[in-house]
């Protein structure tokens, strides 16, 4: 292999080691999940809030029944690829539904 090649290539895998070795940091998240002894409350904790706000949930209609938001957890899982696994969305719906849509208590 001519040495060109080789400082070529070299040079290649030196900037890919350094572009892989960045970091971001963000902000901290000003909006927490609601707290509530329902058990969907840690998995929307584990599974929901790993990758987004918790004020997502606030900016949903508190209108939503229950089907808007088991249709809402199955997009995230189907769509944006969330490791939901299917025995958990009934829970997360049901902590969904009844802290921020229409079946809270007031």
């Amino acid at each position: 292999m001519p040495k060109t090649l080789i400082a070529v290539v070299l040079l290649a895998v030196s900037a890919l080691a350094q572009a892989g070795s960045k970091s971001i940091d963000l902000p901290p998240d000003g909006v927490q999940l609601k707290p509530s002894i329902l058990p969907g409350y840690a998995k929307a904790q584990a599974i929901c809030a790993a990758c987004h706000s918790a004020e997502y949930m606030q900016y949903q209609p508190p209108t939503a029944a229950r089907p808007y938001w088991e249709a809402m957890v199955k997009r995230m899982k189907t769509v944006f690829k969330a490791p939901v696994d299917d025995a958990d969305i009934p829970l997360i719906v049901d902590y969904l539904a009844k802290t921020y849509g229409n079946e809270q208590s007031k």
